[in-house]
């Protein structure tokens, strides 16, 4: 097959595509590098045409790109292009009367795949026989069947798909599904989890929210593994509530099962990324079991009847304070017609006093402000200094221990139901499904800070 000259240099420029030219080497092949600092093997990567133009890009056999600088290269060894293949084999997934049927929802994050080195694409398993053929380990926790319904990356969900994701979570209900797992890309999950907790009331099964945090092609990927616990907890957990699956600790011992309402991804890279914030996780799970860690949650009831409602408002914002921070800000989000706002504020719940004219005029309009506290862990206890009590006279309401993003999600599901200043305060300060708790266990908040001696003896003797 002939490749084309932009096809062959894709992306690459300046020193890089000089150096691939003078070699005669393209992209997708199979090479041996020789540099003056070592040699690697691997796949040669096409590039962003707005990438820099001094290096090459190699996938290694391990599954990571590394970048090498043109100028450290000394010789090429070409064993080869890489074939394309553009379907993931099928295997019929076998059904079994006995096991439970689970509904595998998609919005776009890749669960199961495998990247095409040829195109450099990750090709996505989604039908139950591309999943066997990918997973064949899910035919002996459940039955699968599956929907795609978006397929966008996660910080492009939004109250669209938020309507369009529990509509589908309590059709599926319906329809007889013994538990739900919805595929999502893991950047805002916490978002769509603590939506999803207020727009599907009361279900009956488990709703299991799953992602990877390392892509199916790294050898340390989290993919399949996710996807079984995920599928575990769907099919067999006596837990009927929103939850997040996930990494536990960094290795593969087990996964946790977050409370929607209180999790937050915590890592931009670690497969154990998501934490409970204030609380204990719901549950660990293993490809044989789950283990409830708690006694307060929704047990399974196929008797129960979920609760749909799945509006949304999506004039409210959340507020970062920063110190200095200017009052154009909240003015400038009233001009524009917002009618929420999200405060997540420094300590117990405070910020500058310049602000406090800008909002007293967003509070006349009728705009609904929230205090929470940028710490994540703790309580807005704003009655405690004169700062906090000032905002209270002016209106604004602490929201308890209700994390910023879940409070923001909150609110825009609050408005959708009300405009009312007293109706807006009862809905946002009523525990719908765990938002706000009476108080924090005391092994709610344990940091383990690196390099003290007794946490380095601790992780020694501990497999992390």
């Amino acid at each position: 097959m002939s490749v084309n000259a932009s096809d062959r240099f894709k992306g690459y420029r300046g020193a890089g595509l000089e150096l691939l030219q003078r070699l005669d080497v393209g992209v997708w092949e199979e090479i041996d590098v020789t540099t003056t600092r070592g040699e690697y093997q691997g796949i040669l990567l096409p590039r962003s045409e707005t990438a820099g133009d001094r290096h090459i890009v190699l996938k290694l056999d391990t599954g990571y790109n590394i970048g090498i600088a043109a100028d450290t290269v000394t010789s090429f060894v070409s064993r080869g292009r890489r074939e394309a293949h553009y379907q993931i084999p099928e295997r019929e997934f076998p059904y079994d009367p006995v096991k439970p049927t689970v509904k595998l929802l998609g919005t776009g994050g890749t669960i199961a795949s495998r990247l095409d080195y040829r195109t450099g694409a990750v090709i996505p398993a989604f039908s139950p026989g591309e999943l066997y053929g990918s997973v064949p380990e899910l035919a002996d926790i459940c039955n699968i069947k599956t929907e795609k319904l978006y397929a966008v990356f996660s910080e492009n969900m939004g109250p669209e798909q938020y309507i369009g994701l529990a509509t589908a979570v309590a059709r599926s209900i319906e329809e007889g599904a013994d538990g739900i797992v919805i595929g999502h890309g893991t950047d805002t999950m916490h978002h769509t989890a603590a939506i999803l907790s207020f727009m599907v009331q009361d279900p009956p099964v488990p709703i299991v929210m799953v992602g990877s945090q390392r892509s199916s092609d790294r050898p340390s990927s989290d993919a399949a593994l996710n996807l079984m616990h995920a599928t575990r907890t769907a099919g067999h957990s006596d837990i009927a509530e929103v939850m997040v699956c996930m990494f536990g600790p960094t290795s593969d011992q087990y996964g946790l099962l977050h409370r929607g309402t209180r999790v937050r991804k915590m890592h931009s890279s670690f497969r154990s990324t998501f934490r409970t914030i204030g609380d204990i996780p719901v549950a660990t799970v293993s490809r044989e079991a789950v283990k409830p860690l708690r006694e307060d949650y929704r047990h399974r009831d196929p008797t129960r009847k979920v609760k749909l409602d799945a509006v949304y408002d999506d004039r409210a914002t959340i507020l970062y304070y920063y110190p200095g921070m200017k009052p154009d800000l909240i003015d400038g989000l009233v001009a524009n017609g917002y009618r929420g706002i999200i405060i997540a504020g420094t300590g117990l719940g405070h910020v500058n006093k310049p602000l406090y004219p800008a909002i007293k005029r967003a509070i006349a309009k009728g705009v609904h402000i929230f205090m929470t506290v940028q710490t994540l862990w703790g309580y807005t206890q704003m009655y405690v200094y004169d700062t906090g009590r000032d905002l209270m006279e002016m209106g604004i309401v602490p929201a308890g221990n209700m994390l910023p993003e879940v409070a923001f999600m909150k609110l825009g599901w609050a408005l959708a139901h009300s405009d009312d200043r007293e109706e807006i305060q009862r809905i946002m300060l009523t525990s719908v499904a765990g938002e706000i708790t009476e108080r924090e266990p005391p092994d709610s908040y344990l940091v383990l800070q690196g390099g003290l001696p007794e946490v380095e003896a601790f992780m020694k003797s501990h497999r992390m």
